[in-house]
Parts: C-alpha cells; sequence; structure tokens
C-alpha cells in the first residue's frame, strides 16, 4: 500500500504550515487524492444546507418548527440503522461502490427538497438524505481501511477532517447570500446548489474501486486475506460494541457546539450574540490548525485510548467553564466562552482522533465496513441523542445541568480507556500497535 507522506520540512513554522497545508489539499496518494476532492464539494454542499435549511424547511416548504424538528428525529433514527447496514454491504459488494451509490442517494435527495410540501413527503426525504450521508461515512471509513495501515488511516483521516472544515465554512458563506437575498427563489437555488455539488463529488469516487484493486493484487496480506463477507461481525466483539456505545457519548460534543452553546449564549449569559459567530469561527480555525499535528502523535491502541480518556476530561472542563460565563459581566464572558471554545475544540479533536484510532485498530481488514459501520452508527446516535440531552441538561437547570454533561464525558471517557486496558487485537488485524 502506497502510504501518505508524514514527514516534514524541518524549518520555520510558516514553511511548515504551508506544507502541510499542500499536503492537505493535494495529498500524493491517489486514494487520499480523491476522497480529498471529493470531500471539497460535499463539504461546500453542507456549508450551504446548513446555512439556509432551516429557514427553507419553514419558510418555502411551510413546515412548523416543530414538524422539522420531528422529520429530521425520524431520519436521525434511520441514519443509525443505514450506517450499520452499509457496512455489511460493504464488506460484500466493496466500499467504493456504497460510497458512490450513497453519494449519488443524498445528491438526489437534496434536489428533491423543493419538490416536498407536507410532513410526509419532507420526512421521507430526508429518510434519504441524512441516511444515505450517515452511510457514505461507514463507506469512506471502510476505504480507509483497506487503502492504509496503522497510523496512516487517522493521518488520512485527520486531513480530511480539515478539509471538510475549509470548504464547509466556504459552503457556509456562500449560503449567507441566499440569507441575504432572503426569497424563495433563492433558498431554493440554494438548495438545488447544494444538491449538484453533492452529485459533483462522485466524479473523484469513481477512480477508487480500480486502485483499491491494483493495491490488492501487489499486497501479499490483501492476498491472503480471506473472502470479505467471512470475517468475524462486530456484534460479536463486546469490547468493540462497548466502546462504540461510549462513543455515542462523547460525540455528543459536535450537537454542544451547535446547538447547546449558540442557546446558552444568546439565553443565559450577557455576551453580545456576536459571541455565536466568534465561538464558531474559533472552533473551526483551530481544528483546521491542529487536526494533522495532533493526529501524527496519536496513533495505536494506547494512545489512542488515553487521547479519549483525556478528551472525557477535557470536554468537562469545558462544561465548567461555559457554565462559568453566565455570573459573570458582558466582556468577562466573551472571555470565558473564548476560552471554554478552546477547551471543547481541544477535546472534539483529542476525542475523533483517539475514536478513529480505536475503530481502525480493533477492526479487521475482513470486516471493515462492518466495524466501521457500527461506529458510525453510534456517531449517529450522538448525533440524534445531542439536542435532548443537551437541552434537559444545561439549557434547562442551569450550572447543575452543565455538571451533568460534564459527568458523562468524564465517565464515557474513562470507561473507554478502562474496556480497552488489556484489549487484544482481534484476528485479521492489520495494524501496527504501540
Amino acid at each position: 500500500m502506497t502510504a501518505p507522506n508524514r514527514s516534514r520540512p524541518a524549518s520555520r513554522p510558516w514553511v511548515v504550515v504551508v506544507h502541510d497545508t499542500a499536503t492537505t489539499l493535494r495529498p500524493a496518494d491517489p486514494v487520499a487524492a480523491a476522497l480529498t476532492t471529493s470531500a471539497m464539494a460535499a463539504s461546500f454542499s453542507n456549508g450551504v444546507f446548513y446555512t439556509v435549511s432551516a429557514l427553507f424547511f419553514t419558510r418555502v416548504v411551510g413546515l412548523g418548527v416543530g414538524q422539522v424538528g420531528l422529520g429530521l428525529t425520524v431520519a436521525g433514527a434511520v441514519a443509525i440503522a443505514a450506517s450499520f447496514v452499509a457496512g455489511h454491504t460493504a464488506d460484500r459488494i466493496g466500499a467504493p461502490a456504497v460510497l458512490v451509490t450513497t453519494t449519488a442517494s443524498q445528491g438526489l435527495a437534496l434536489l428533491a427538497y423543493p419538490t416536498t410540501a407536507t410532513l410526509t413527503t419532507f420526512t421521507l426525504v430526508a429518510c434519504l438524505a441524512v441516511a444515505s450521508k450517515a452511510a457514505q461515512g461507514t463507506a469512506r471509513a471502510a476505504v480507509l481501511a483497506h487503502a492504509f495501515t496503522g497510523a496512516d488511516r487517522v493521518l488520512v483521516r485527520a486531513r480530511l477532517g480539515v478539509v471538510i472544515n475549509v470548504f464547509t465554512g466556504v459552503g457556509t458563506v456562500c449560503g449567507g447570500l441566499a440569507l441575504l437575498a432572503d426569497t424563495k427563489v433563492g433558498y431554493i437555488l440554494a438548495i438545488l446548489g447544494s444538491g449538484s455539488s453533492v452529485l459533483i463529488s462522485i466524479w473523484p469516487l469513481l477512480a477508487i474501486r480500480g486502485q483499491l484493486t491494483a493495491r490488492a493484487r501487489d499486497d501479499e496480506a490483501y492476498a491472503a486475506m480471506p473472502a470479505s463477507h467471512s470475517g468475524p461481525s462486530p456484534l460479536h466483539d463486546r469490547c468493540y460494541l462497548a466502546v462504540s456505545g461510549l462513543n455515542a457519548l462523547l460525540a455528543m460534543h459536535a450537537g454542544l457546539l451547535t446547538v447547546g452553546v449558540p442557546l446558552w449564549i444568546t439565553e443565559h449569559t450577557s455576551a453580545p450574540t456576536i459571541t455565536v459567530t466568534l465561538v464558531l469561527l474559533l472552533n473551526t480555525a483551530l481544528v483546521v490548525v491542529i487536526q494533522t499535528p495532533m493526529a501524527r502523535r496519536i496513533h495505536g491502541i494506547r494512545r489512542s485510548a488515553r487521547a479519549v480518556h483525556l478528551a472525557g476530561l477535557t470536554l468537562a472542563l469545558a462544561c465548567l467553564v461555559y457554565s462559568a460565563s453566565a455570573v459573570t459581566s458582558s466582556t468577562v464572558a466573551v472571555v470565558m466562552l473564548l476560552s471554554a471554545a478552546v477547551l471543547h475544540t481541544l477535546g472534539e479533536v483529542t476525542a475523533e482522533i483517539g475514536s478513529w484510532g480505536l475503530a481502525f485498530d480493533f477492526a479487521p481488514t475482513s470486516s471493515a465496513g462492518a466495524y466501521q459501520g457500527v461506529n458510525h452508527a453510534s456517531v449517529a446516535a450522538g448525533a440524534m441523542l445531542a439536542p435532548l440531552v443537551i437541552t434537559t441538561t444545561a439549557l434547562t437547570h442551569g450550572a447543575i445541568g452543565w455538571l451533568v454533561l460534564a459527568a458523562i464525558f468524564i465517565s464515557a471517557g474513562t470507561a473507554t480507556l478502562l474496556v480497552v486496558r488489556g484489549r487484544q487485537l482481534p484476528q485479521g488485524v492489520t495494524t501496527g500497535v504501540r
């Protein structure tokens, strides 16, 4: 297998940053390059969609806020199942085929949103769109599991994360143009542009199947691999199931940032509303800067487990600082919220890198799809649970609620470390454990 370039020039910091950026945006490995190019278009689509979707659903489609929430909740539940099914399907027909198919179905679903006029049609289209996106995550992880080994899997995934953040930001800015226009036509064009961008992202993915086939012929480990459907099932791997379940709790950090923190700032602190934008921009910038360097340092099962443990502690500390921001002056509140955002981002990046490492390193290559399906189902579950958990804890009960959230993060991180400790690699895993 072709390993991605992990070396950096020993020079001034700005030279290192430029080198890392160039390597991230234009990787030498053909599989990584295809995934990166596709991620640019798909993430641009996400940014546009996230920006305009709420107003599109309420003002153009004509749904109530409660109806939108109900439809998306149902779609989130379907996405959990889709993540799992996509993994098993990837092991049978190949991860590249699943990735292309689910990307196409998501793009078509987005294009269908303007045709929805009732709660039923909206929910059906939302189920297809959200489930397809969740299945893509599983298929992409399975591709990485087959194309790379050891620490390179996490490094490539981290670089993809940087690309996703950058181009989601670009899409957000472009989606803002539709908000400025604030017209029905503008919102419809934004949604159609989002769907078209997803369909464009399919083109680079078409070459991946051939690349993996070529590597299989050249790699002795691949040549000796048993038939894809004959690998062990993750449903019989209690350690993996436990780690994935705990990951669902840690994965709520994303919902905390996008749902909990904005509502906390505007309803419970004296900080100006613009602080919401500052927090989100700070998070995006920090992820872009630190994710790849941290991925180089977190590899192997032991380090990944320790990273998840540390992430739980860091996220808990962020919760405490968020909580304290409610009882200070406006200026101090802004400083505390930005400080909490830094801690939150450090916890987010550390949790993601650690969980990627565990998900890859514990999964036999012959069952990569099924194992990644379980892992991504846990992420989807966390995304579905986050709004409910956050609103019923921090946003309802203030400081006590924040303490509950902090306890959840600490418990999930600590339990992950305890579960992983002493765990033996399953047969068929091809990774370097440090």
